[in-house]
């Protein structure tokens, strides 16, 4: 039975490797996956899942308008698994669809992402994915103190801000996976 199911961590915790490494085992199979990732994110290229230790993969763009189920549905492959990079900027119609393909066309979808912004935040897709996916995994990261890294906190020029919109595409040097307790001091700090 086909399940949906969401892996979440702070930046920095392995998502993309995790789901590039589901996919090398689908494929070395000769099981056909799909890959999609979010027309937001071009850090390495449009339409590519690329690791920060240079590992990438072909992907679908996905954009806010794009019904992911028709584009899965009428795919001319038979299809393993459904792979998607960059969940939390899904919209919950689009998490829907994708729950539909797992419900009425019976292919697993494993969604990667992060579940909270910068402000502590739900995504909206990462929202819709915590109350309907079939199973959530967090995939854990470590704050430079040793616990356990929750937060991705922004940085601009290397100062911590909780301010901006809530998509600022980045990766290490726009943000610092850090644990909460630290999060706030940091904010604090910078807010005198």
């Amino acid at each position: 039975m086909a399940k949906l199911y969401f892996r979440y961590g702070a930046m920095g915790s392995g998502k993309t490797i995790d789901l590039l490494k589901v996919a090398y085992n689908y494929e070395e199979k000769d099981c056909n996956v799909m890959l999609f990732t979010s027309g937001l994110d071009d850090r390495y290229g449009v339409g590519k899942i690329t690791t920060r230790i240079g590992i990438s993969k072909e992907a679908i763009i996905y954009a806010k308008d794009t019904n992911l189920y028709n584009v899965i549905a009428n795919n001319e492959f038979i299809l393993s698994a459904i792979l998607v990079d960059e969940a939390q900027f899904l919209t919950r119609k689009q998490v829907e669809e994708l729950s539909n393909v797992v419900d009425f066309l019976d292919i697993p979808v494993m969604c990667y992402g992060l579940r909270s912004d910068f402000r502590q935040n739900l995504f909206e897709g990462s929202k819709a994915l915590m109350e309907i996916a079939d199973k959530i995994e967090e995939i854990k990261t470590v704050c430079e103190c040793g616990c356990k890294a929750t937060v991705n906190m922004r940085m601009i020029n290397g100062i911590p801000t909780v301010y901006g919109s809530q998509v600022l595409i980045g990766g290490n040097d726009s943000y610092k996976s850090v644990c909460r307790k630290c999060y706030k001091k940091y904010i604090r700090a910078n807010s005198k």
